[in-house]
């Protein structure tokens, strides 16, 4: 089941093929199909640009879930260290483990100056 794309979606799409798809020319558009990109009209889920899909895509892991799921577009919140998407079911804090590891030595530290005073 289709559902209309939101403004951060398409922005994220705009964002991805101008700087990554590698058959978008800023001058002439899509190069082989010699005119606007496919996938700056999209206003719905559904039909991809093959390209765009399986090359460019998996560049914004985020993007490709809310993307590639069917139903609702899954809620997202930013990691509070790089800003990286973290899913919002509660479990998760961080995006990563280094993220993790950096927020675990800040908190350490602020302990300690804390401590010291």
């Amino acid at each position: 089941m289709a559902r209309e794309l939101t403004r951060e979606e398409k922005r994220a799409i705009r964002a991805l093929v101008t700087k990554w798809c590698a058959n978008y020319d800023r001058e002439c558009g899509c190069l082989p199909l010699d005119c606007e990109c496919y996938m700056f009209g999209k206003c719905w889920t559904g039909a991809y640009c093959r390209y765009f899909r399986e090359a460019v895509l998996p560049l914004d892991p985020a993007l490709e879930v809310s993307l590639m799921t069917e139903g609702p577009r899954p809620d997202f919140k930013p990691c509070p260290i790089c800003g990286g998407a973290v899913p919002a079911d509660g479990r998760m804090a961080y995006c990563s483990e280094s993220c993790a590891r950096i927020a675990l030595r800040r908190q350490k530290r602020d302990y300690m100056r804390k401590k010291r005073r």
